[in-house]
């Protein structure tokens, strides 16, 4: 028995019974609304919108396909991976000044790991696991531990590694020559050296009173280098600055980076580090010199190395190493300008 308000069974079985049906159904009277002539313009605008959009999708992924065939990176990856970075940077450094401890760890391990994959497939004998026990060691005592620990923690360090190297290849009878084992001794040192020392600076500089703000000064005055050498580079870049080891390095791409490094030098000095602008601008060209010399320095032990990348595990940028290659040298100007500058800004 049906009450004379219910709607009749017909038109209950014909009303829509999902959200998309309502949809359609109210566009569908509005169109019927609509006057005809009004009707053919929305669709013009329509395909007209639809026809700039595909044309500009078009535009862009030619343009992405020819920067990646000049430098080898996919701009898109690279520049979300590096934004992505950019946010767990900053969110440790402003936000809670130790988080940046685990954070600088981690990439450095990370960057010993596939140094060593890269060295042992080379041929090269690495005790993987004492390098990063030791490594760690001596980037924590960077920051928990007062400065002559941290000294004596490296050499001991260092000790430990040449023994242990050389107590392995006894071990192993393998009859290898004697040039090939102290190579691998010398690397063993290296590898502490490069990776693990250089990133220990950093967290030594971290440490300090507004440590955290030069950190992350002199990482966006070496993200400027990198940024604007990649811009003039591929829009001017003609006359190679080191063919023998990177051949897609230019000399323009280097004017590009000069003057990326001084503005951002003076800006960071001036807005985050309380320097006079002369201070930030020499601020801005040590870092320029030495994330130069980095980037090369790496690219040479790549091209040693036979390789391109250390890693794909960033893709658009390569390994971790190929990130921090121009941040690990620059760490020592930083910390020898933060002594320098720091009693003249006080005074």
């Amino acid at each position: 028995m049906t009450d004379a308000s219910d709607p009749p069974r017909g038109e209950e079985a014909a009303s829509p019974q999902t959200r998309r049906e309502a949809g359609d159904a109210r566009r569908a009277a509005e169109a019927h609304d609509t006057p005809p002539a009004l009707q053919a313009h929305l669709r013009a605008a329509r395909s007209e919108l639809e026809s700039q959009v595909a044309q500009a999708k078009a535009d862009f992924e030619e343009a992405n396909e020819r920067i990646k065939e000049r430098t080898g990176r996919d701009l898109i990856v690279a520049t979300l991976i590096g934004l992505a970075i950019g946010v767990a940077l900053l969110g440790s450094l402003i936000f809670v000044k130790w988080a940046f401890v685990p954070f600088a760890l981690a990439a450095a391990l990370l960057a010993m790991f596939e140094f060593s994959r890269a060295l042992i497939a080379s041929g090269r004998r690495v005790d993987l696991v004492p390098q990063l026990v030791a490594g760690a060691v001596v980037m924590l005592s960077a920051y928990f531990a007062d400065a002559w620990l941290q000294w004596v923690l490296l050499f001991v360090v260092l000790a430990f590694l040449v023994v242990w190297r050389l107590v392995a290849q006894m071990a192993s009878h393998d009859g290898r020559v004697y040039s090939a084992v102290l190579g691998d001794v010398l690397i063993a040192a290296f590898l502490q050296l490069y990776v693990a020392f250089l990133t220990s600076l950093c967290l030594v500089l971290l440490s300090k009173d507004r440590g955290e703000w030069w950190v992350l000064s002199f990482i966006i005055v070496a993200v400027a280098v990198d940024t604007g050498a990649y811009i003039a580079g591929i829009t001017l870049g003609k006359h190679p600055m080191a063919p023998r080891i990177s051949p897609k390095k230019t000399w323009e791409g280097f004017a590009g980076a000069a003057a990326a490094a001084t503005i951002a030098g003076v800006l960071v000095g001036m807005f985050m580090l309380g320097l006079e602008w002369w201070m930030g601008a020499v601020f801005g060209i040590l870092i320029l010199a030495t994330a130069t010399v980095g980037d090369l320095g790496e690219s040479m032990i790549k091209r040693d190395l036979g390789i391109k990348d250390m890693s794909s595990w960033l893709p658009g940028h390569g390994g971790v190493l190929d990130r921090l290659d121009s941040i690990l040298l620059s760490v020592v100007a930083a910390l020898s300008l933060y002594y320098l500058f720091t009693p003249l800004v006080a005074s």
